[in-house]
């Protein structure tokens, strides 16, 4: 990596880099974000960190870790919040159940205003067409402000 774009190590987050897409053509585009993965109960999570700068980013690492260490509470919180925005009446406990199990994070998006956005994968293809996905906000305060089908 260019001194350009200096990476961030973070000992708990491991590597993040200045995310880039290469063209068919050949053409890089650079992001406004800083991109890497972390395995958490042995599931590798996607991270993406708002910022052209490694000190932009570097700042949102310690709301990462916060996001990351309430996992195991935010899990169950994030897929009943996506089954109670999407049905038309009060989610049954059953339905809460399977989603549970069905919905998982892939993503952590966190951004320089505090937001942090969990994208979830839908793993049977029985809760979102092909292409869409849920996502959950948190507010700076760590909790629901919105949920939003994404494509």
């Amino acid at each position: 990596m260019s001194d350009e774009h200096p990476t961030i190590d973070d000992p708990d987050l491991g590597t993040l880099s200045r995310a880039t897409t290469e063209l068919s053509d050949g053409t890089v585009l650079t992001h406004d974000w800083y991109a890497g993965a972390v395995t958490v109960d042995e599931v590798e999570l996607e991270l993406m960190l708002e910022g052209t700068t490694a000190d932009e980013a570097g700042a949102l690492v310690p709301h990462v870790r916060e996001t990351i260490a309430a996992l195991p509470a935010l899990r169950r919180l994030a897929s009943d919040a996506v089954v109670t925005a999407f049905s038309t009446g009060t989610p049954e406990q059953a339905d809460l159940d399977a989603a549970a199990s069905d919905l998982t994070l892939e993503t952590i998006e966190a951004s320089a205003d505090g937001t942090v956005v969990l994208h979830l994968i839908d793993t049977c293809g029985e809760h979102f067409p092909e292409g869409y996905w849920p996502a959950v906000h948190l507010g700076a305060d760590g909790q629901i402000t919105q949920v939003t089908a994404e494509s």
